[in-house]
């Protein structure tokens, strides 16, 4: 019985945890830098909040650019 109540605790922490990046679509071809922004791109178009993008690499990097733009384009349409 001492082990009940920490059992239902640990259950509903671990429904707790934040969702990992779940991508439908194969970047496997990308470079890296692409789907790096592809993939804070697509997280920016979840949070209304607080965006994901690395400020300094969206301006200096083209690849990763692209890439955020067309994760948050792809992912809110989804969202739709």
């Amino acid at each position: 019985m001492k082990w009940l109540i920490p059992a239902i605790a640990a259950v509903f922490l671990c429904a707790c945890t934040p969702p990992k990046r779940n991508v439908s679509v194969n970047l496997s071809g990308y470079p890296p830098a692409f789907r790096d922004g592809y993939l804070d791109g697509c997280e920016s178009s979840k949070r209304a909040k607080r965006p994901v993008k690395d400020p300094d690499r969206f301006k200096g990097d083209a690849q990763y650019a692209s890439g955020w733009r067309d994760g948050f384009d792809i992912c809110s349409k989804q969202k739709q």
